[in-house]
């Protein structure tokens, strides 16, 4: 075999074991060969494959994130009595990166925890007075006409016309109706500062 053969197969071989856009060292300023655009080919793809990839799992997290932060907010405002506008939750953080979004979340989580115990407080200084606040009294006399031993047979007892197990669910034993209206109210209070009016779909409104 020829000297300028094998020198010719010795330098291909180099040029195969090197990452691609790095070049032998030599005096020519030729453009690349066909073959060594071939080689540079793959790698530019998964340099492609990689941001796509990442774009995609972007987009997963901004689809996971946002219902989130639109249901605690919402929930947020429930709790304190307040209108709730979607359309302008969502158009303040709309384009938000991942990141950005999770701190979010996590400062309406806060949020969320803070207007339940203000209003957990608030009906527990109502109840202490010997008085449901405003709110609780209305949702009280659309359920029930404020009878505490409200009992028709329906499934539904007492003044907030609670069932058996959500009354259970804020601490409550045996049978709702039979509880003193002091106690009613303070569940009835526990109850909405965890889940706003929405046990009350129809009087909470």
């Amino acid at each position: 075999m020829r000297p300028t053969t094998t020198t010719a197969l010795a330098l291909a071989g180099m040029a195969l074991a090197l990452p691609a856009g790095v070049a032998l060292a030599d005096t020519n300023d030729d453009p690349p060969s066909p073959a060594e655009s071939a080689l540079a080919a793959p790698f530019a793809g998964h340099l492609t494959m990689n941001a796509q990839m990442r774009a995609e799992r972007r987009e997963v997290l901004v689809e996971r994130l946002t219902p989130r932060i639109i249901r605690t907010e919402r929930k947020t405002a429930r709790v304190k009595g307040a209108e709730f506008e979607r359309r302008t939750h969502m158009r303040r953080i709309r384009g938000a990166a991942p990141k950005e979004l999770r701190t979010e979340l996590k400062a309406s989580r806060r949020e969320l925890r803070q207007a339940e115990r203000a209003a957990a407080a608030e009906a527990g200084h109502a109840t202490a007075a010997g008085a449901a606040p405003p709110h609780l009294e209305a949702i009280a006399a659309c359920e029930s006409g404020g009878n505490p031993s409200a009992n028709t047979g329906n499934g539904f007892y007492g003044k907030y016309q609670f069932t058996q197990s959500t009354w259970e669910s804020v601490g409550g034993t045996g049978n709702p109706a039979a509880a003193s209206e002091a106690e009613q109210d303070a569940r009835a209070a526990q109850l909405y500062a965890q889940s706003g009016s929405s046990p009350w779909p129809v009087c909470g409104q």
